[in-house]
């Protein structure tokens, strides 16, 4: 017999997809544990930014590197939105990793090997006992090649900078369609090309496309999907 789980869940794509959105969706219906790769690169630019490692997009990597083993980055449940959020050295900081000035810099910040690499062990760390559902860019390719189901989330530019834009919105955060447009396409480009753990799509990822997709037909699709998943390791 194959093991009937729990397993590991894969949701890697381009940024500003609903991939955080799609993967929490998917841990509440299997009762998983959901982890939100892409916020833990996003603590450690805003730990860069507060120590002032970066000026003007410069980042001092040797001192950042020195410090990875002084940052702590821990997910909390908050009881009144039930929303995980993310916690920098004992520090809410939720809202500071979603704002403009990381967005600007995390690409950058993801490209340093000894980052993505102390990142990828916490990461497998975490799901080591399975029943997690993790999103990011490179979890189905490096953190967890043997996932049992690997999506891989795609959009139009476009329809992702708006999504972007009515997110930070309703959050309060002034920045403007056009900055995020941008943002997007830059991150993209940085994702695509970075010499470390590059987003590239896993060999044996499925890709949704959502760009004209509800989160109800998103979330249809998937069970399909993972019907296959289970009966394939019925025998």
């Amino acid at each position: 017999m194959k093991s009937q789980g729990p397993f590991i869940i894969a949701v890697d794509g381009y940024s500003s997809c609903g991939k955080s959105t799609y993967a929490r969706l998917i841990a509440k219906e299997l009762n998983y544990v959901y982890i939100d790769s892409g916020a833990m690169y996003r603590a450690v630019a805003l730990y860069a930014l507060e120590q002032e490692l970066i000026s003007k997009n410069e980042i001092d990597i040797e001192n950042l590197k020195l410090s990875l083993d002084n940052i702590r980055i821990t997910f909390r449940l908050n009881p009144a939105s039930g929303l995980q959020e993310t916690w920098l050295n004992g520090v809410n900081a939720e809202e500071k990793i979603r704002g403009i000035e990381v967005s600007e810099v995390v690409s950058k910040i993801s490209k340093i090997r000894e980052v993505r690499e102390k990142m990828v062990a916490y990461q497998r760390a975490m799901g080591s006992n399975g029943g997690v559902v993790m999103d990011g860019r490179d979890i189905g390719s490096v953190v967890f090649p043997d996932a049992a189901l690997k999506i891989f989330m795609t959009a139009d530019t476009d329809v992702r900078a708006m999504r972007r834009f009515k997110e930070l919105k309703e959050k309060g955060i002034d920045v403007t369609l056009e900055e995020i447009r941008e943002n997007i396409r830059m991150r993209d480009r940085e994702d695509e090309n970075r010499k470390e753990s590059p987003l590239t799509r896993a060999r044996d990822a499925i890709v949704l496309d959502n760009s004209n997709m509800t989160v109800e037909q998103q979330m249809a699709w998937f069970r399909e999907e993972w019907k296959k998943i289970l009966k394939n390791h019925e025998n």
